[in-house]
């Protein structure tokens, strides 16, 4: 085990205990990551689904199956990617999270951040984007695609895929199609 695996090891027992808000009272598991240490991107999505909370595993539900499958036909393999969640606790219902719940959970990925340092950090949609870039009129609509650099970082905001489940075409300039071609991008910028 690397030394940031164990440092990553050590942040996840730290959340496991973590108690900062109310999510911690109906959690089943805490949603740490996914992925390898020493990837060149971070995937951050919003927060855990039911599927996440059952399992601990971000991005396993429908949305996250089509996340993944993407990936693949884009040529990601395992070792090219670390997924994570402004949250670690699933919000009831699937609710958005909270600005004092996004809070309280914050120092975690930050952590996982500074530890794996990656190339390129991908907003999962936009309560990740709202997350990192502070831009009020700034919708994923419009940042979808694009490099935002910001302390020293580069972020690249995608659709979140549970927006993709309600869009079945690959026609040109259709969700999908431009989810697909982000990826790609994301695949050449890390290459």
């Amino acid at each position: 085990m690397s030394q940031i695996e164990k440092q990553l090891e050590a942040l996840k027992q730290e959340a496991n205990n973590c108690k900062n808000c109310e999510l911690c009272k109906t959690r089943t598991n805490i949603v740490f990551s996914d992925g390898c240490s020493n990837a060149p991107v971070i995937f951050i999505g919003e927060a855990p689904g039911q599927n996440e909370d059952e399992t601990g595993i971000p991005f396993i539900g429908r949305a996250g199956q089509l996340l993944r499958k993407f990936m693949f036909e884009t040529n990601f393999k395992d070792g090219d990617f670390y997924i994570a969640n402004t949250l670690k606790c699933r919000p009831p219902k699937n609710r958005k999270p909270t600005k004092e719940e996004k809070a309280a959970c914050c120092n975690f990925l930050e952590k996982q951040i500074e530890l794996i340092n990656p190339k390129l950090i991908v907003l999962v949609g936009s309560t990740a984007l709202e997350s990192f870039i502070d831009d009020k009129k700034l919708t994923i609509t419009k940042a979808r695609g694009k490099i935002f650099e910001k302390d020293g970082r580069k972020f690249f905001p995608i659709f979140h895929p549970s927006y993709l489940l309600r869009y079945h075409s690959l026609e040109e300039n259709s969700p999908r199609y431009l989810f697909k071609k982000d990826l790609e991008t994301i695949r050449a910028i890390i290459n």
